[in-house]
């Protein structure tokens, strides 16, 4: 596999959670949204070549979602009452827009989580990313369950303060 297969794979692969979201939210259908999945995502094999690295990969495979969204919604129209164009591009606007949303706030919690010490980092990506349980950590790092509880208690506290304090920075203008 060439290393241009293999980063079009890994970039196909690490978006098939938002191609989903996208796609089930102009179809509303689970599922019809997976077969249009599994049609957008040969066609996407299929134009691999076409794909230059380095350019945004998520808006060339919402395209072509779109465009697979639209030729399933044609042969659907044919069989039964579904939404007009109208609709179906008001929806992936609307989509688009929440993925958008999605990666902006995706973005300050991962720069807010940087920010954190590396103990209040290490807690909240053992509680929350890996699942431990609180006395399963405070085994893990010779501590009492109540200190990792406190502990933790002040992580989650200090990342939304700085959660908080970006969006305010975002909504007046201000940097972050």
């Amino acid at each position: 596999m060439s290393d241009h297969q293999l980063e079009f794979v890994q970039l196909l692969t690490s978006h098939q959670g938002r191609l989903y979201a996208y796609v089930i939210s102009m179809l509303g259908n689970p599922d019809q949204a997976r077969d249009v999945m599994q049609e957008t995502n040969a066609v996407l094999w299929q134009k691999s070549d076409d794909f230059q690295s380095g350019t945004n990969f998520a808006a060339w495979m919402m395209q072509t979602a779109y465009y697979q969204v639209m030729a399933h919604r044609q042969k659907m129209n044919r069989e039964r009452l579904v939404f007009d164009d109208a609709m179906t591009a008001e929806l992936a606007e609307a989509a688009a827009q929440r993925n958008d949303l999605m990666e902006q706030r995706h973005a300050k919690l991962q720069d807010c989580l940087a920010k954190l010490s590396d103990t209040h980092r290490d807690l909240i990506r053992a509680r929350y990313q890996d699942g431990f349980e609180l006395a399963v950590i405070a085994q893990t790092m010779n501590r009492k369950t109540n200190a990792i509880k406190q502990a933790l208690f002040r992580a989650r506290a200090a990342l939304i303060d700085c959660v908080k304090l970006n969006s305010d920075d975002a909504l007046t203008g201000g940097s972050s």
